[in-house]
């Protein structure tokens, strides 16, 4: 059975994964400094924790489910315990993008991150119930990279991948490079940025005398339709207006060289402040 020591499993995206990797075909081992998460995976999942040596001990698969500015130092002080060959999973490609992990041409370095659910799926909810993220029961896409390691190692690590992000729309193979260009480029840069942006626009009209519950869903009732035209959800185009509209606001909004954030110094110093 294929091993798997997992790091951070109390914590918030760890648990995610400790769940569902239950009932899975891999054996997992549990580590989790914390009080509140040990207890956490205990009382929710009824999981307990072994101790980092345990964990490793003959491990397949390490996965790294901790904060973006601790994964280098984890990284190296569990490097000398792992044997050759052993895949070392991240969930984000910001530490393995900025050089944060250890010189081990021996060890397979894999990341894995998801796409979460499609705002158009019908999935978003069951029985009442959202899961915006994924994990849950929408379905979501995932994206994943093998950094270092044997070509074959990538079925093991997708496999590991559609696990823990389970249920899965679609994979994607990609490289650590177009992964830090999806994030934090296209989705936090700039996708994180605009909506925030919308948000602070919708208080703006709010003040201006617009009752906030009228505004708001003014504003994410026409996010729904005009999305579904933009990305070619439906088949449609917009009033000559709105078409108006976009040409006076696009420059009015956004910067001529706005696209820089996609140049790779540009995405190499936002990886650089998070991790």
């Amino acid at each position: 059975m294929t091993s798997i020591a997992l790091f951070g499993a109390g914590g918030k995206m760890g648990v995610r994964l400790a769940k569902n990797l239950q009932g899975s075909r891999f054996e997992v081992r549990h580590v989790e400094v914390g009080e509140v998460g040990r207890k956490r995976l205990q009382d929710e999942l009824g999981i307990r924790c072994v101790d980092e040596a345990t964990a490793l001990l003959g491990a397949d698969v390490v996965i790294l489910a901790v904060p973006d500015t601790l994964i280098g130092k984890i990284a190296a002080a569990i490097a000398p315990q792992l044997a050759a060959g052993t895949m070392v999973m991240l969930l984000d490609a910001a530490a393995p993008f900025a050089g944060h992990l250890p010189d081990r041409p021996d060890l397979t370095y894999f990341v894995a991150h998801p796409c979460h659910p499609p705002i158009f799926s019908a999935d978003l909810r069951k029985n009442g119930v959202p899961d915006f993220f994924g994990g849950g029961h929408a379905p979501q896409s995932v994206v994943s990279a093998l950094m270092q390691g044997p070509q074959e190692a990538f079925a093991l690590g997708e496999e590991v991948a559609q696990a823990i992000y389970a249920p899965i729309l679609r994979s994607y193979r990609v490289t650590v490079e177009q992964m830090a260009l999806l994030e934090p480029g296209l989705s936090e840069t700039v996708c994180a940025t605009l909506l925030d942006v919308m948000r602070e626009a919708m208080d703006e009209v709010v003040s201006r005398g617009v009752p906030h519950e009228a505004a708001r869903d003014f504003l994410l009732g026409h996010m729904t339709i005009l999305s579904a035209v933009i990305f070619k959800e439906i088949p449609g185009q917009f009033s000559d207006a709105c078409n108006k509209a976009i040409t006076f606001g696009k420059p009015r909004l956004m910067k001529e060289d706005w696209l820089k954030v996609f140049d790779r110094e540009e995405i190499a110093e936002s990886i650089q402040r998070i991790t």
